[in-house]
């Protein structure tokens, strides 16, 4: 008894239902990056409690899915750098943000972080900009948790709608 023979697809020839699933593939590995984000908190000053705040059960983060904290920076991609970074802080955050692997994002939690706050002095980093790139910055002092969740929603939508380096054309 013979066993029928499977004929073998030549890698050129597509089916037309993988043709259809990868002229959405950047949509869809976007929407899949933007709702498993895993942070990292970096938190030095006082909005650490507005940072608890939000992963509290009223703000919930876990539905935009950025509710498990990492506490390692080789298991995260969202760094959050929560309150007051100072000049001696600077290169331990910069050896933190080496750490992560691509892609990653940063988000400045406050005023301190965004631009120094209100402490213009020697030892306060007037924004954490001048260490690493910032992709979302949430004002206030503290901020809200509802303009912590509106800055995560923002980045959301920029990791949605940039390009990623995963697809290529053999995927």
């Amino acid at each position: 008894m013979n066993a029928p023979t499977i004929p073998i697809r030549p890698e050129s020839q597509k089916s037309g239902a993988f043709e259809y699933i990868c002229t959405r593939k950047d949509e869809l590995i976007g929407w899949a990056r933007k709702f498993s984000l895993f942070p990292y908190p970096f938190v030095t000053a006082c909005c650490g409690m507005e940072f608890m705040s939000v992963s509290a059960t009223p703000y919930d983060t876990d539905r935009f899915g950025a509710a498990l904290p990492r506490f390692t920076p080789r298991q995260s991609d969202l760094l959050m750098v929560v309150g007051t970074v100072t000049h001696k802080q600077a290169p331990i955050l910069l050896k933190v943000w080496e750490q992560m692997c691509e892609p990653k994002w940063v988000l400045a939690f406050g005023v301190c972080a965004t631009s120094g706050g209100f402490y213009n002095n020697y030892a306060a980093v007037q924004g954490i900009d001048r260490i690493i790139p910032v992709d979302v910055y949430v004002p206030g002092c503290p901020p809200r948790p509802e303009m912590v969740i509106d800055g995560i929603m923002k980045l959301q939508e920029k990791i949605a709608n940039q390009q990623h380096l995963i697809v290529n054309d053999r995927f």
